[in-house]
C-alpha cells in the first residue's frame, strides 16, 4: 500500500485543505475520491503496486460505495459490488450521513452487554457502588464507541437519554411500571 504513493495522489478528498485518499487498519485499506473517476485511478494503482508485490487484489470482497449514483465496475472481467454502507472500525459508514442506524445499533449493544450483567447486578454479594461502577465502565463505553462521528438529532438524544435510565433502573431493580420519583 505504501508503495502505490497513494499520499502522493490528487485523487482523494479535501478535509482542512489536507488531501486524504485511504484510510488503513491492519489488512483494511478504505479508498476515498471526490468523482468516480478518481476513485478508479486509485484502485488501479493499488492493484498494480499489488500485483508487483506478487499479490492479487481479490475483486469478489472489493466492494464500492458512493453518496450518488454511480455505474457498476469492472476489473479484470469481474463486476465489482456496490453497497450503501459498510462498518469500519466499528462504526457504519453510509452514503447518506445518517447516524440514527448507527446510534441505535450502539444502543442495542449496551443493553446486550447490561442484560450480560443481570447475574452479577442481582447478586446481593456485590454492593452498589460497585455495581454503579461496572456499568460505567463495561456498558457506556460499548454505547460510547465511535460516537465522535456521529451527529445527534433530537430523536436521538431522546433515545440516549431513555437507555441511560433504563440502565439505572435495571441496576436499581426498578420495575418499568413503578412510578418513582427523582426525589
Amino acid at each position: 500500500m505504501r508503495n502505490a504513493r497513494l499520499d502522493e495522489a490528487q485523487a482523494g478528498i479535501k478535509i482542512s485543505g489536507r488531501n486524504i485518499n485511504n484510510f488503513r487498519y491492519a489488512n483494511d485499506t478504505t479508498l476515498m475520491a471526490e468523482s468516480e473517476e478518481e476513485l478508479k485511478s486509485l484502485l488501479l494503482k493499488v492493484k498494480e503496486e499489488s500485483e508487483k508485490a506478487g499479490l492479487k487484489l481479490n475483486i469478489q470482497i472489493t466492494k464500492i460505495m458512493a453518496s450518488g449514483p454511480i455505474t457498476s465496475w469492472q476489473i479484470d472481467g469481474e463486476t465489482m459490488e456496490t453497497v450503501a454502507d459498510f462498518i469500519w472500525g466499528g462504526s457504519k459508514i453510509t452514503g447518506y450521513s445518517d447516524c440514527s442506524h448507527e446510534i441505535k445499533r450502539h444502543l442495542l449493544l449496551g443493553r446486550k452487554a447490561m442484560t450480560s450483567l443481570d447475574s452479577i447486578l442481582k447478586s446481593r454479594d456485590i454492593t452498589l457502588p460497585t455495581n454503579v461502577h461496572l456499568v460505567k465502565a463495561t456498558v457506556f463505553p460499548v454505547v460510547m464507541y465511535g460516537c465522535e462521528s456521529c451527529t445527534i438529532k433530537k430523536v436521538e438524544c431522546q433515545r440516549i437519554d431513555a437507555f441511560e435510565l433504563w440502565c439505572w433502573r435495571r441496576l436499581l431493580r426498578v420495575s418499568w411500571t413503578a412510578r418513582r420519583s427523582n426525589q
